[in-house]
């Protein structure tokens, strides 16, 4: 799948509404939304730490401030710098709330609670699980996931992104 249409999944599933536009409020919900699914409270310093790098993100997203992220906003911004600089301490604070057991790695309860709380279809998530799993031992490193999911949004290629977001699923988010 070429970056356009990587770009166009991340965004879709970003726009919980689906009216066009990522609200603040969309956004800021997935922290909060992770949370729940792990039965941390909103207090907890893990749930803290997500939600002010899910600010610091939407800041730098939200280039025009006007507290929506349209797709062409997204595009222009989602790349290889912006993930590495804003999305990875994000993504990294969502996967440390998934890792309830805090072994720096996520089984397939704890990727399955992380990715049905960001929105991915419940169908996907145990090919993406085993597309990440390349040694088999059935835990995924945080590197590992951050890895993939830099490739999927900057090239366009990587084994979560194709797990997750297959032809049925990226069919009705790339028509947005």
């Amino acid at each position: 799948m070429d970056d356009i249409t990587a770009k166009k999944l991340v965004f879709a599933m970003l726009d919980a509404d689906g009216d066009g536009v990522i609200s603040t409020e969309e956004y800021a919900a997935r922290a909060e939304r992770v949370a729940r699914a792990t039965g941390r409270s909103m207090d907890d310093p893990l749930v803290v730490a997500a939600r002010a790098s899910g600010q610091q993100a939407w800041a730098a997203m939200d280039a025009d401030g006007d507290g929506g992220v349209t797709f062409e906003e997204y595009a222009a911004w989602a790349g290889a710098e912006a993930f590495d600089t804003v999305c990875r301490p994000v993504l990294g604070a969502l996967f440390d709330l998934a890792d309830t057991d805090e072994d720096g790695a996520l089984n397939l309860p704890e990727f399955t609670t992380l990715r049905t709380a960001l929105g991915n279809p419940v169908g996907n998530i145990e090919s993406a699980f085993a597309a990440l799993d390349t040694d088999g031992d059935g835990r995924i490193s945080r590197d590992d996931y951050l890895a993939s999911i830099r490739a999927h949004v900057a090239e366009g290629s990587s084994p979560v992104g194709a797990a997750l977001y297959r032809i049925e699923t990226a069919g009705a988010a790339a028509g947005r």
